[in-house]
């Protein structure tokens, strides 16, 4: 039998007026002053990873706290599915953004386009999708950044990485050619991984599946949206502490294996329920060598 215990550890992370868009804020290291005004709304279009940003740590609600904690106070309009590409994007922009009225929106797309094989979203179709998704988001007054698309897995040599690279590429032309902001968070990704120790587990340093962020990937793609917006490195460098000192921004699962004889053993030794029992003991063993 197995007895799954879910212990929170330490946080690893949580994780003005209105102005002109400025291309080179995305490219300049975040020294150009913050394009997003108090009460505007941003929209954030993708897929799953999109998706799972609206959670509680997640990417989009990272940079709504960043902005905040800058003094700028927005709110989010969350239009993340799992699975969609640019197609399905393009055909829903007017339902789930531009209907609503965003002042921004950020564009993170083809990472589905190019996993999904035979069933993407092959280049040059890609291309038409994703300038059709940028010109009706402009014509209906709505300020774009476009976020290059992040790895697929954590290892930029494989076939799928390489085949990225052109999407990527173009998005990067595009955000020159239509003024919107622009950042590259599959750059960002590549040189946030060089930092991890060179013996930690590989695949899952940034991901928790090769593909959806973990805590830490959460951060990653939140500073590079912020700093596209125009936070400074230090001001960067601040919120990401705040994320990783927040209570309760991150849990771990343990699985503790034992025989059905040896929990009854266990919880008749016990005056409580033996999850909640080794749970407090784990939480004190935390606090001791956090000591």
């Amino acid at each position: 039998m197995k007895n799954t215990i879910t212990s929170f550890a330490f946080g690893i992370a949580l994780m003005s007026a209105s102005a002109v868009m400025q291309p080179l804020a995305a490219q300049d290291g975040g020294k150009g002053k913050i394009q997003v005004a108090n009460g505007q709304k941003i929209a954030f279009l993708g897929d799953s990873i999109t998706a799972a940003g609206a959670k509680a740590n997640g990417y989009c609600q990272l940079v709504l706290d960043g902005l905040k904690k800058q003094g700028v106070q927005t709110s989010g309009i969350f239009a993340g599915i799992s699975g969609h590409k640019s197609n399905q994007m393009l055909a829903r922009l007017d339902k789930d953004v531009l209907s609503k009225k965003p002042d921004w929106m950020t564009l993170s797309c083809g990472v589905n386009d190019v996993w999904h094989g035979a069933r993407g979203v092959q280049l040059e179709d890609y291309k038409k999708n994703i300038t059709a998704i940028v010109d009706q988001a402009q014509a209906a007054g709505v300020k774009v950044m476009i976020l290059t698309s992040t790895m697929i897995k954590e290892d930029q040599k494989n076939p799928l990485n390489q085949k990225l690279l052109p999407y990527n590429a173009f998005l990067k032309e595009l955000a020159k050619s239509k003024g919107c902001l622009f950042a590259d968070l599959n750059t960002e990704m590549q040189e946030t991984l060089k930092g991890f120790p060179e013996g930690a587990p590989k695949g899952t340093q940034l991901t928790r599946d090769g593909v959806h962020m973990n805590a830490y990937g959460n951060i990653m793609m939140a500073k590079g949206v912020l700093k596209a917006f125009g936070l400074s490195a230090k001001a960067l460098s601040a919120v990401e502490q705040d994320w990783k000192n927040a209570p309760g921004s991150h849990s771990i699962r343990i699985n503790i294996s034992m025989s059905l004889n040896e929990y009854e053993q266990l919880q008749k030794k016990l005056d409580q329920p033996v999850p909640q029992a080794f749970q407090e003991f784990l939480e004190q063993k935390k606090t001791d060598l956090l000591k």
